[in-house]
């Protein structure tokens, strides 16, 4: 049997060829997954949706040419999905819950609701506004957190280099002096030791630790105690509770606005918020208001949550029947106050720094200054 080898490379290179393309093909058809959905992304397509409907657009092509107008790939797929819905007579609620992922809960209530109603122009206005006000107290929120993170990232940098680089010449010649150092000084160096000798263990040790507690951070049962704690907290304690307080009232004003009852807008206001505290007291809160009990008297039941100002506040406007009026107020006032807080935020967290910085470098200098005392006396 005469083996052709020249026959067996080529069909080698042809099945190398024939994955390779497989290959790229999978990646090109599904190149979507890499880019993800903002909430740029979301604005932009219900403010022009809105105005498309407004000037008389039928629904489907309104779709239709967003999706070509949108350069995220992700989203272009979203929303060709939602048109060819649209297009077969699907109604436009139906077919957003099939991406309820990228849109929420909210977004597909209040849709509903607009349809419903015949009111989809309005209801996609308030939207455009919900999620603006959500996105820029978002931005505000990561932007004054810039800061302290940098700092604080930039003293834990320049710690760990101290106790490689700098501490161990240092420390090495009391040691070799052989005199008897203080406890501070000992203690430092013997935390730079163990982070010398041990420097792949220590990385390993602060990777778990920081994986642990991004876990426990995520992990549902223990989400309830880290958010308890963040409330808190004393310079971030107010600004989770304003915070939620802003994105209860914004929400809520704007599904009360679009008819929808207020149970469902309990059970949809909860999921937006990122507080365990606050969505398991609407969460709890809907039996009630189910039988009757008065949104007021709802609220009046978590005191630590609900500041007086917003039940007294809900409860003039269940008298005047202007509850979302009164709350879309509260909710400025509340995304205000978060404003301002995130302005001076900065200039409250850096004196807090200084000080614990100080503290660091007090302690440091210390350790290595006081056994200069010492190594002078073998000088002379």
């Amino acid at each position: 049997m005469v083996i052709d080898l020249e026959k067996i490379k080529k069909s080698q290179e042809t099945v190398k060829s024939n994955v390779f393309g497989d290959w790229l093909k999978i990646i090109r058809a599904n190149k979507f997954f890499l880019s993800r959905i903002t909430s740029k992304d979301k604005i932009f397509f219900v403010q022009n949706l809105q105005v498309m409907i407004k000037s008389g657009l039928p629904l489907d092509r309104s779709l239709r040419t967003l999706a070509e107008q949108t350069r995220n790939q992700q989203f272009k797929k979203v929303i060709g999905d939602l048109a060819s819905g649209t297009e077969k007579g699907v109604a436009f609620a139906d077919s957003l819950k099939k991406q309820s992922a990228v849109f929420g809960g909210l977004f597909v209530s209040m849709v509903e609701a607009g349809e419903a109603s015949g009111r989809l122009e309005d209801v996609l206005k308030e939207l455009y506004l919900q999620i603006k006000k959500l996105h820029e107290l978002k931005t505000k929120i990561i932007a004054a957190m810039i800061y302290p993170l940098i700092v604080v990232t930039a003293m834990v940098g320049i710690g760990i280099g101290m106790m490689i680089f700098v501490v161990p010449k240092i420390t090495s010649l009391f040691e070799q002096m052989k005199a008897q150092l203080p406890l501070a000084t000992r203690v430092l160096i013997k935390v730079s030791n163990f982070v010398v000798e041990n420097g792949i263990l220590t990385f390993i040790a602060a990777l778990l630790l920081v994986a642990a507690v991004a876990f426990s951070l995520k992990w549902e049962p223990s989400k309830r105690y880290w958010h308890a704690l963040f409330l808190k907290l004393p310079v971030f304690g107010p600004i989770v509770k304003k915070v939620n307080l802003a994105k209860f009232a914004r929400t809520l004003s704007s599904l009360i606005k679009t008819d929808i009852a207020i149970v469902k807008s309990f059970e949809i206001t909860a999921q937006v918020l990122g507080n365990r505290l606050y969505r398991s007291s609407l969460l709890d809160s809907a039996p009630a208001l189910k039988e009757g009990v008065s949104l007021t008297e709802v609220l009046k039941k978590h005191p630590a949550l609900y500041p007086p100002v917003i039940v007294q506040m809900t409860a003039a406007g269940e008298e005047t029947g202007s509850v979302d009026e009164v709350l879309g107020e509260m909710a400025g006032f509340y995304e205000d106050e978060v404003d301002q807080i995130m302005k001076t935020l900065p200039s409250i967290i850096e004196p807090l720094l200084i000080l614990v910085l100080g503290a660091a470098v007090g302690v440091m200098a210390v350790a290595i200054i006081m056994p200069m005392y010492t190594l002078t006396q073998y000088i002379k």
